[in-house]
């Protein structure tokens, strides 16, 4: 099999991450989140618990109104997003793995072979993952569903800079309750399969 990468981008609830997990199963390559996370760390000589805090911050409704657009962020958050992309690109060229988040489809947009997936959901079927699957109580998603998605937007809007939205630089975009997390997982890899195999 050729070597690959697989990023996937997600809307919050939609149980992204979960079907990443099970299609690296599926496919026996490496599922990076919280890897890229401990490698900063580890390269920054940081505490995973500051580089977890201040990539959320980067994301956060404060951040935004303290450091809109065009006025420039804090030398902290590039320069975590820096390290993220070099260890993004590290993973990437030493063997197939399945990246999510951390605007790896741009990142890794002039590697030979990638596959772009958006996973997403209906409100209500996210809703219902939310409560049911990650056991929120129902204002908490709410809550985090529009939040979370805000904040991944302007996070891609800040570093994507060729790109208008998240669904840009997309090969394929799927719905997750239609088949949920093994179907859908299954369906990825059967395609990664197909192309690579």
């Amino acid at each position: 099999m050729e070597q690959y990468v697989v990023t996937i981008s997600r809307q919050f609830g939609s149980l992204g991450r979960t079907i990443a997990e099970k299609m690296s199963e599926i496919l026996q390559v490496e599922y990076l989140d919280r890897d890229i996370v401990e490698a900063t760390a580890k390269r920054m000589q940081q505490p995973v618990s500051v580089i977890s805090g201040e990539e959320e911050n980067s994301k956060s409704a404060f951040f935004r109104r303290k450091y809109p657009l065009g006025m420039g962020m804090p030398s902290l958050q590039d320069e975590i997003f820096c390290v993220q992309k070099n260890i993004i690109r590290d993973f990437a060229s030493k063997s197939s793995c399945i990246i999510v988040g951390r605007c790896a489809d741009s990142i890794l947009r002039d590697y030979k072979n990638h596959l772009n997936v958006y996973v997403y959901a209906p409100y209500e079927a996210r809703l219902r993952n939310c409560t049911e699957t990650l056991h929120m109580d129902l204002k908490t998603a709410k809550k985090m569903m529009k939040e979370v998605d805000k904040a991944r937007e302007n996070y891609c809007k800040r570093y994507c800079t060729e790109v208008d939205s998240v669904f840009d630089n997309k090969d394929i975009m799927i719905d997750s309750s239609k088949f949920g997390v093994d179907g859908t997982a299954q369906i990825l890899a059967s395609i990664v399969q197909q192309r690579w195999g």
